[in-house]
């Protein structure tokens, strides 16, 4: 490994630039604490290139805190940095599985298999930070972080047409009832047309099925102003109709934090990571951007919190939505973007 024996043994200290970083707030929901009071936290994924591993990870522990630990040539982790555990790795499962085998005694033409593999996924594979779950009030450090990837020249989304990189957030709810999750489901089905719009996503990531939208007939059933499901219903519907992880607002990690038994049965899929948080899948990652950090994609999120957070509104929202889609072609020639404008929160609210 390129790595030192002290990398690995010796934390490099930032709690300071940390705690510096913390005071310069992104913006807050209007619902910050969860159901048990404490500050909701949300977990960030970064997708990108133009570095190499062992860059990667000394950049999160220069920038963050912690020790590196190289796992396998193909993930590192970032360990005991003072907002958590940091993940960096080849968004690759097939090599991840291959870089954790024991390599003694292994036949050459093998090895070799495996380095050729290697160097041709480096050129289409993003390698993605796996951020610990920060509260939210803390996000800010992020920002700096992205800074510094990309002034040691990581490159994003625009950099190639094959690189359909994103960012991910991953974010608590403040409650897990079935009425809080519809109405997350509501505010984003009523608002994603605005934020797909707002978020210019790319054509490389528009091609490739990942962040697909939810279909005309789940978001007219989830808009309806009867839409009042129990817990296994409102499963069953998202099931019924979203039987995949290839969606923006990706539901199967919560739901299957919630019944991991009911997802499991019509939804094989092992990468399906249960968790008590939704799954936003739709940014770019313009990392190579000096106008680009997370606070673009975390303003239009804010949107759907504060939509959600105002009740009457919501549903006013719901209501024309559900009237929208009744028009023929609503789906294909739509106007809903215009249309939405009333219910947006202002950027100077937030």
């Amino acid at each position: 490994m390129a790595n030192s024996i002290l990398d690995k043994i010796i934390p490099w200290r930032s709690s300071d630039k940390l705690s510096e970083h913390a005071n310069a707030r992104l913006p807050l929901p209007p619902q910050r604490l969860n159901h048990e009071g404490k500050e909701r936290r949300v977990g960030v994924e970064f997708e990108f290139t133009g570095l190499s591993m062992e860059q990667i990870a000394r950049l999160v522990r220069d920038t963050v805190g912690g020790q590196i630990d190289p796992v396998s040539p193909y993930e590192y982790e970032v360990l005991n940095t003072p907002v958590g555990d940091f993940k960096v790795e080849l968004d690759y499962a097939y090599l991840k599985k291959l870089g954790r085998r024991e390599h003694r005694g292994e036949d050459v033409i093998e090895r070799l298999s495996e380095d050729m593999l290697a160097a041709v996924a480096k050129q289409v594979v993003p390698f993605e930070i796996v951020c610990p779950p920060i509260a939210i009030s803390e996000l800010g450090v992020l920002e700096d972080l992205v800074a510094a990837l990309r002034k040691a020249g990581a490159r994003g989304t625009e950099d190639s047409p094959l690189y359909a990189f994103g960012m991910h957030f991953n974010q608590e709810l403040p409650a897990l009832d079935a009425t809080t999750i519809r109405d997350y489901l509501r505010a984003y089905i009523v608002l994603f047309e605005w934020i797909k719009d707002v978020s210019e996503v790319d054509i490389s990531r528009r091609v490739f099925p990942y962040i697909q939208p939810y279909t005309k007939d789940y978001n007219r059933l989830v808009s309806a102003p009867e839409y009042a499901p129990n817990m296994d219903q409102l499963i069953d519907d998202y099931l019924e109709h979203n039987p995949t992880r290839n969606r923006a607002l990706d539901m199967l990690p919560l739901f299957s934090h919630i019944d991991a038994e009911r997802v499991s049965a019509v939804v094989d899929d092992g990468l399906v990571n249960a968790r008590p948080t939704l799954h936003y899948r739709l940014p770019n990652c313009e990392i190579q951007r000096e106008d680009w950090n997370i606070d673009i994609a975390w303003k239009h999120w804010l949107r759907v919190e504060h939509l959600l957070a105002q009740p009457e509104r919501l549903d006013q929202a719901c209501a024309a939505y559900y009237e929208h889609l009744k028009v023929p072609l609503s789906g294909l020639m739509s106007d809903w973007t215009d249309k939405v404008q009333p219910w947006v929160c202002p950027e100077s609210a937030l």
